[in-house]
């Protein structure tokens, strides 16, 4: 049964384990009109659903998502089922069927790209509600727009096409601006926790980004390397970090805390992720 029109912005739980991925979810569903609530395990997922009454979910069903869509059948305004988008990190058909037929409207699997995830979302609504979202494609930051759909960024006067992994992988960088994602977590949540890779595939990706968006690691304008520990994308300004002398602590960006970015001692300049180019079966995905 279709619901009644939606009056205002539709508010969206999102219950996902892993903090990165919920961030993900939540940032890329700023294109359409949604407000996201998220919890990390069910017990948090309750009480949003008690104290916010969502419109739509989306939920880990690897965490206890099947408990999660029986509660959903009558909480919601009115009393009528939550519609529900369901991520599992198994792609066998038999976990796929067994989620239809506990009740959820649409599956799809870990990790995601942020335009399918949008595209699935809008079109539950669309099914559940009889009404199209509104989206704005393009989310400005500073200097920079992405507009999701083309897969295009806009950095200043260039405008840049990027590949589906390239566009998931600046989404979960920007998703955290000005804080540090590792490349363990960049490799688990673009890859899955259970891929096994050689040591540098981050890097290299990492390194293939910033050369589309012209982002020297040196004088980092978009991302930069935090020795050691992974990577931060840098909130956009007009004048590009320099990178500090060594035993000095670099500039700030505006609005985020003073990690420096320094070259490691002995480096020969050469951008620390650098490798040879990817083979295309891989750059392409």
């Amino acid at each position: 049964m279709q619901k009644s029109p939606l009056s205002g912005k539709a508010r969206v739980l999102v219950m996902v384990e892993q903090p990165l991925i919920a961030d993900v979810i939540a940032f890329t569903l700023n294109h359409g009109v949604y407000l996201t609530r998220k919890a990390l395990n069910l017990d948090e997922a309750t009480v949003v659903l008690d104290e916010w009454h969502p419109h739509l979910a989306v939920i880990d069903m690897d965490i206890g998502g099947e408990r999660l869509v029986q509660r959903l059948d009558h909480v919601s305004e009115g009393g009528a089922r939550i519609p529900t988008l369901a991520l599992t990190r198994r792609g066998d058909l038999r976990t796929k069927l067994a989620a239809f037929e506990q009740g959820v409207d649409d599956i799809m699997t870990i990790p995601f790209s942020p335009e399918e995830l949008l595209a699935r979302v809008l079109a539950i609504t669309r099914r559940s509600y009889g009404q199209a979202i509104q989206i704005d494609p393009v989310i400005r930051l500073g200097d920079i727009e992405i507009d999701i759909m083309q897969r295009q960024v806009r950095a200043g006067t260039s405008e840049i096409h990027l590949t589906g992994l390239e566009q998931s992988l600046l989404y979960l960088l920007v998703a955290h601006a000005g804080q540090i994602v590792t490349r363990d977590e960049i490799l688990d949540s673009l890859w899955g926790v259970d891929y096994v890779s050689e040591s540098n595939i981050v890097d290299r990706h990492v390194r293939n980004l910033r050369a589309k968006l012209q982002n020297d690691w040196r004088k980092p304008r978009f991302i930069a390397t935090v020795p050691g520990k992974g990577y931060k994308f840098i909130p956009t300004f007009k004048d590009p970090v320099q990178t500090p002398e060594p035993g000095h602590a670099g500039p700030r960006a505006p609005g985020v805390g003073a990690t420096a970015v320094t070259t490691p001692a002995g480096s020969s300049g050469a951008d620390p992720g650098a490798a040879e180019a990817l083979p295309s079966s891989v750059a392409d995905r």
